[in-house]
């Protein structure tokens, strides 16, 4: 992504929802079970002005060139800022006719006022009108472009990259800053629309996860991502948020396993992370089921632990309530339960981490407990599955028009002691929970929900999926075997 803004220019290259989407019907929404549920529209044209307005009036003054979320290639958005109002042009790419009938039309400069509101200009008029804004001696802003911000360090060759690298060099005093963390702070309050959207993303998502938990008899983890991925197509998702992540046995600790090819076995569990993407916005659950129906009492234990630790985020996440103690509110639940099964040997008990970490000065880091728990539990969702929360930008609270996850997970496996650095600490450590990390070899076990918060307060809207032992195991009594 590219962003450029004037009195600043921004240049970016996709996915900040500046603009709008190329179709404004409105869709027929189905619920798990199958019936039809209150139709979910498109956002509307005002809704995407309102965002631009937002961006103006943080930037006060300056250009914004952005790629847009069209829904086709080859478009720029140009906002012209000042006094945090802002003019806005599309760069559009016609097609020609021939090309037309093999890949249909796309919105032209002629057409882009009746179509986004905004007025259009051809797509070859942008680098001189870039090189007429630099003349004003505004600073330019340039969003990465890259679906998320997990991959912006890494965005060297794409085109709105190669487009900031070719500006830098024409105008060496040209000054070119990160629009990103405006873009975020605008995107982090979710209106209703958008709500709207990401609720409808996760009923898709929870007929998913129910299709997989009523499959019956699988045998490679493939046919359970076939389940989820297949109810997500015939419910209306344009495709997965993210790469599914079936993993069974021991593929259940690799927190982004996506091979999802390995087999299921009598016995194992199976930790699936999956989520659909309904008009631009991702849904994230997880579930761990047992292969065979029904968990062994190992398996309810450490599956009851992380549920107990989920349900206290909960209490700890309602409005104006601190971010960070949701998720110290789950670690506590963690620390007490692992402390108390023996895997680890007090709950303020240290190792040494098999990653650089200072345990002198930072002795929270090192907690024999965060061996067994090693993510964190809280992020928003939204246009990506890792969007932003109001708190990241504030007071670090939630907040009305917040939508995000919570999943609390344990993985206990010897692989993750056979990893730790030889030290005297680590000895003692190994010695003390070997026979009970035997006992619960390869639980690997994640329980995530999806939130949003509304004016009566904190909703979990992912409910449609079974998260207790006896409603899952209720579930998947109803698989149909064949002989």
């Amino acid at each position: 992504m590219i962003a450029i803004r004037s009195s600043h220019v921004l240049l970016a290259l996709a996915g900040v929802a500046l603009a709008t989407p190329l179709r404004g019907q409105t869709v027929a929404a189905r619920s798990s079970g199958g019936a039809e549920s209150s139709a979910v529209a498109e956002l509307p044209l005002t809704e995407f002005a309102a965002r631009r307005d937002a961006l103006a009036a943080r930037i006060d003054s300056g250009v914004v060139l952005d790629l847009t979320n069209l829904n086709e290639p080859d478009a720029a958005l140009v906002m012209v800022v000042r006094g945090g109002r802002a003019q806005s042009t599309l760069y559009l790419t016609p097609m020609d006719p021939r090309s037309a009938f093999y890949y249909g039309s796309r919105v032209t400069p002629a057409s882009s006022l009746a179509s986004t509101g905004m007025p259009g200009k051809p797509f070859d008029a942008l680098a001189a009108d870039l090189d007429t804004l630099v003349r004003t001696g505004l600073p330019f802003y340039h969003i990465p472009d890259v679906e998320t911000t997990d991959f912006a360090r890494l965005d060297t060759l794409t085109r709105g990259q190669e487009t900031v690298k070719a500006l830098g060099r024409a105008y060496p005093s040209l000054r070119i800053r990160n629009a990103m963390p405006h873009v975020l702070a605008v995107r982090a309050k979710k209106s209703e629309g958008e709500l709207a959207l990401v609720k409808r993303a996760i009923e898709v998502t929870a007929a998913g996860h129910r299709a997989a938990m009523l499959t019956a008899d699988p045998q490679h983890e493939y046919e359970l991502k076939a389940a989820l991925e297949f109810e997500f197509t015939r419910r209306g998702a344009e495709r997965p948020a993210y790469g599914s992540i079936v993993g069974a046995g021991a593929n259940a600790g690799t927190l982004h396993y996506m091979r999802d090819s390995d087999p299921v076995r009598p016995g194992d569990l199976v930790l699936m992370d999956a989520g659909a993407e309904f008009r631009g916005y991702a849904a994230d659950v997880t579930r761990t089921i047992p292969v065979t129906g029904t968990y062994s009492a190992a398996q309810r234990t450490i599956y009851q632990l992380v549920l107990d630790a989920q349900k206290a985020a909960e209490r700890n996440s309602l409005p104006g309530m601190n971010v960070r103690a949701a998720t110290d509110s789950s670690e506590v639940v963690r620390v007490k339960g692992l402390a108390a099964l023996g895997l680890i040997e007090s709950e303020d008990a240290l190792y040494d981490p098999p990653w650089r970490t200072n345990c002198d000065t930072n002795p929270a880091a090192c907690r024999q407990s965060n061996l067994w728990m090693i993510h964190g539990i809280t992020h928003g969702i939204g246009l990506a599955v890792h969007d932003p929360l109001q708190g990241t930008y504030g007071d670090g609270t939630f907040k009305e028009g917040d939508a995000f996850t919570i999943e609390p997970g344990l993985y206990i496996s010897t692989r993750s002691l056979d990893a730790l650095p030889d030290t005297p600490r680590n000895r003692r450590f190994k010695a003390f929970v070997a026979e009970k990390v035997k006992q619960y070899e390869n639980t690997g076990v994640r329980i995530e929900d999806s939130y949003i918060i509304t004016k009566q307060g904190l909703e979990r809207i992912s409910a449609l999926v079974p998260r207790e032992i006896a409603e899952i195991e209720a579930l998947m009594a109803q698989r149909r075997f064949t002989p």
